[in-house]
């Protein structure tokens, strides 16, 4: 099996899946309060799985909004004593710097968000990269792949927890709408879509 499958099956791009925790809906405006990111790869027997997660706690930058009814949903204080969170700029660092050199790593040629909702995700993602002026996103600026629409057509449903239940995945609605929690969910659903293709339909590229 080559160490740069991945590349081959997804054009060249890397999949990376994300998942952001915001204080609202408008990437420009409201604040990324916690970006996770997994990395997923082939195993030795053809399967992609999960490899690693980053995760990361962000401060809201200068004046960014922030929507109380957001913060009902995911449960996070910004503000709190102990909370871990580091500058955008410092977070923007550190997970585009990791994600840039797994995708080198893998002889990707660039990353392609894959997210429940992506587009949601790649917003903000987007809006992070220009904020703190970081000159090379590994995403790719618009393209992205949705397990929403995987979702559609693999069981007919289109909400994550729903999606995991058909996949075969225990849902813990204590622990959704925490990044780390949410993007390993998708992640393993993504991966079993994936492989479930390959096992049912076959392979589109050979080892």
């Amino acid at each position: 099996m080559s160490d740069t499958l991945i590349s081959q099956r997804f054009r060249n791009f890397l999949p990376v899946v994300v998942d952001v925790e915001t204080g609202g809906f408008n990437s420009a405006k409201d604040a990324l309060l916690e970006v996770a990111a997994t990395f997923v790869n082939y195993d030795e027997h053809g399967h992609l799985h999960l490899v690693d997660t980053l995760h990361y706690h962000v401060k809201p930058f200068a004046d960014a909004n922030i929507d109380p009814e957001s913060l009902k949903i995911t449960g996070i204080d910004p503000y709190h004593p102990l909370r871990p969170a580091w500058d955008e700029a410092k977070v923007a660092e550190k997970l585009f710097g990791a994600i840039r050199t797994y995708q080198k790593q893998q002889g990707c040629s660039r990353t392609i968000l894959v997210g429940h909702n992506a587009q949601f995700d790649l917003g903000f993602i987007n809006a992070l990269a220009e904020r703190t002026n970081y000159q090379r996103n590994p995403f790719h600026p618009f393209s992205a792949l949705d397990t929403v629409s995987l979702g559609a057509l693999a069981y007919g449903q289109t909400v994550l927890a729903r999606i995991a239940q058909y996949a075969g995945f225990e849902y813990d609605s204590k622990q959704a709408h925490g990044a780390k929690y949410d993007t390993e969910l998708t992640a393993k659903i993504f991966c079993h879509i994936v492989n479930t293709w390959h096992d049912k339909v076959g392979a589109l590229i050979k080892p």
